[in-house]
């Protein structure tokens, strides 16, 4: 993870390179299943105790407009935390402490004893920037990688706009 993003990579006059460029060696360590994941009923769940966050744009949270989808609308009982304000004007992260502000003024329960916090967007990719932003606010969360996309190819799962 890149805080900031290419942006802050080439403002601190880091290397860049384009066409073929030979991997270098490096010391991360992949580890698949780091990220704990919950499925369409588990975050049914989340969302029936408050603790399941739809971080899109607002109009689509309210089922305005859907460019992706067939189905507009959310997950009954998700809130919405737009991913859009993790970030500082710079595309870097906000600070812990103001990250779990921000949370904590969404209503959720943030306290060490709360249960983690579900987290879905349209496919998983955003909602997965939140998780991150929450663990570093010390929030626990989950990611619904199924998200929206997910949730709405069975019929038999409800539909919230508003």
């Amino acid at each position: 993870m890149l805080d900031g993003g290419f942006a802050a990579w080439v403002a601190a006059d880091r290397p860049v390179a384009s066409g073929d460029v030979p991997a270098g060696s490096g010391t991360v360590t992949i580890k698949p299943g780091s990220l704990p994941t919950v499925d369409a009923a588990e975050a049914a769940a989340l969302a029936a105790r408050g603790r399941l966050v739809d971080v899109r744009a607002p109009e689509r949270f309210r089922g305005e407009v859907e460019p992706m989808d067939p189905v507009a609308g959310h997950i009954p009982g998700a809130i919405n935390i737009p991913t859009a304000g993790n970030v500082r004007s710079d595309g870097a992260f906000h600070t812990p402490v103001l990250l779990r502000r921000r949370f904590a003024e969404a209503d959720l329960d943030v306290s060490a004893e709360a249960e983690p916090v579900g987290v879905y967007c349209g496919s998983g990719v955003t909602a997965a920037h939140t998780v991150l932003a929450m663990r570093a606010a010390g929030i626990p969360a989950v990611l619904y990688p199924g998200s929206w996309s997910e949730w709405i190819v069975d019929p038999q799962r409800p539909v919230a706009v508003g």
